[in-house]
């Protein structure tokens, strides 16, 4: 079956930071969605980054896997989609995730994967493996990308993808 994919929407902080990155009036013409971001934050802490879904922040549930190369761990979290390096990461280095929603426009429940990696002065390389819900069965009109603390800095980007399959 081949797959296209096509370019909803992309957006980049072209000042010097914003609170999130929104994409909003997804159109219900494709069967799943493909979001790519590359973020950091501008406070000191690693914290996340946090979605919400037509601007809910509610019925998240969710189980990752992360690593700092190191060692390994598990933990569940609702809405967490990654990390977001802040100040006390490597200077100018971003983190890059890929979110995925299949069927997004169907009457169920929505499921989410993420894969999200970032690094820190080349001692680290963190990397996020996310399994997620969204127990609302509305069609995804919204999308919402957040820090957990502090805002996303300049050149911090998104592109939202349609993924039609035919």
């Amino acid at each position: 079956m081949p797959v296209t994919y096509k370019l909803i929407a992309t957006t980049t902080v072209s000042t010097a930071t914003a609170a999130n990155i929104e994409f909003t009036n997804i159109p219900g013409t494709f069967d799943d969605l493909e979001l790519l971001w590359t973020m950091r934050q501008n406070s000191g802490a690693d914290t996340g980054a946090y979605l919400s879904l037509n601007g809910s922040t509610s019925n998240f549930s969710g189980r990752y896997i992360y690593s700092d190369g190191v060692s390994i761990s598990s933990a569940s979290l609702a809405r967490y989609i990654g990390s977001c390096p802040g100040t006390e990461k490597t200077a100018n280095t971003f983190a890059s995730s890929k979110l995925y929603i299949p069927n997004y426009t169907g009457n169920t429940n929505k499921s989410f994967s993420v894969d999200n990696v970032d690094e820190n002065n080349a001692a680290t390389a963190n990397s996020n493996f996310i399994a997620g819900l969204w127990s609302n069965t509305a069609a995804i009109t919204s999308i919402t990308i957040t820090p957990g603390s502090g805002s996303l800095v300049q050149y911090s980007t998104a592109y939202l993808y349609g993924i039609k399959k035919s």
